[in-house]
């Protein structure tokens, strides 16, 4: 259930001469956030997280210090986990969040409150800050601009090995989706739609070895096995090219989905084909590839039901990324 406050504690009674390092931008949003309208206003979007949040289950975070950890958070630019940390070791945090010397919330936990918020609660509370701004006379403006908030996770670092092995991932998986479209024209065909996603992970988990070893047969050893990737990888594209092929064939109702199949395979086969040139190059024969040249990133590739995403090139940054 969720509730307003912790019940007041005197921080400072234990440290007196901390209240007076206390940053003053701290003090002074103590007393803006001190705002019913504006509190009213978070809260009944934080009670929308579950049907019975308002009335029912153990007592949660308080809404006054969810509020208070999210300015605190946006105040200082940290992550989620950064906020969590800083305000469990200081005692002025944890002052201003009115968490007191109790634990402060995960900060995964934060990020779930904060998804509750929603865009015209934030309008609403910049309006409000804004107003209270103006009436304290600390400023003169009409408007508060901010900036949005970036949510931290995990990325996957784009590896030669790895970009091979989401290749091969990202095609099997269209050859795999093909299959009741155009089993029967390549019956005939040995392995038409067999997957090699498991020679892929096992050379990525002895590269991933080798990484720890020493001695002057790693390298011969690392090219072996980039060998056999490139190889099973070669063998996935000429797979998905008969698959392209054998769609193209396809009539009826299932025509739509083969033109989306289609699709998707012509969008994915050329960043392949560049994945393999470049690791060709770059492992076996050992030159050095131009970032221009390169597949360094990640791009969706979408799903057959529904059209491939649009391309878009940015400052620096290819447009043909790499696959997902």
């Amino acid at each position: 259930m969720l509730i307003d406050q912790y019940p007041y504690e005197d921080v400072f009674a234990r440290v007196p001469e901390l209240a007076n390092h206390t940053d003053p931008v701290l003090h002074h949003l103590d007393h803006l956030l001190d705002d019913d309208m504006l509190y009213s206003q978070v809260r009944s979007n934080l009670g929308t997280r579950s049907r019975l949040t308002l009335v029912h289950g153990r007592h949660s975070t308080p809404g006054e210090a969810i509020l208070r950890l999210l300015v605190v958070k946006h105040l200082y630019n940290w992550s989620y986990r950064e906020t969590e940390q800083r305000v469990a070791d200081s005692i002025v945090l944890r002052w201003f969040c009115r968490i007191y010397f109790r634990a402060v919330p995960d900060f995964s936990t934060l990020q779930r409150w904060a998804q509750t918020i929603r865009p015209e609660t934030l309008h609403a509370l910049n309006d409000r800050v804004v107003e209270l701004a103006r009436d304290a006379k600390v400023t003169k403006g009409r408007k508060l601009r901010i900036d949005g908030t970036v949510v931290e996770t995990d990325i996957h670092h784009p590896t030669d090995s790895s970009l091979l092995t989401d290749g091969v991932r990202v095609l099997g998986r269209a050859i795999r989706r093909s299959k009741p479209l155009v089993q029967e024209q390549l019956r005939d065909v040995q392995d038409a739609f067999r997957s090699r996603m498991r020679t892929m992970r096992r050379g990525l988990q002895t590269l991933h070895r080798l990484r720890r070893r020493i001695g002057e047969d790693k390298a011969e050893q690392r090219k072996g096995v980039y060998t056999t990737l490139l190889a099973a990888t070669e063998a996935t594209v000429r797979q998905a090219e008969q698959i392209r092929d054998a769609l193209r064939a396809v009539s009826g109702e299932g025509k739509a989905q083969a033109q989306r199949l289609i699709a998707q395979i012509d969008h994915v086969l050329p960043l392949v084909r560049q994945v393999i040139s470049q690791d060709q190059r770059r492992v076996l024969e050992g030159k050095k590839v131009p970032a221009s040249e390169k597949v360094v990133s990640h791009i969706t590739v979408a799903h057959p039901d529904h059209p491939p995403p649009q391309r878009r090139s940015e400052r620096g940054v290819r447009p043909d990324g790499g696959l997902r």
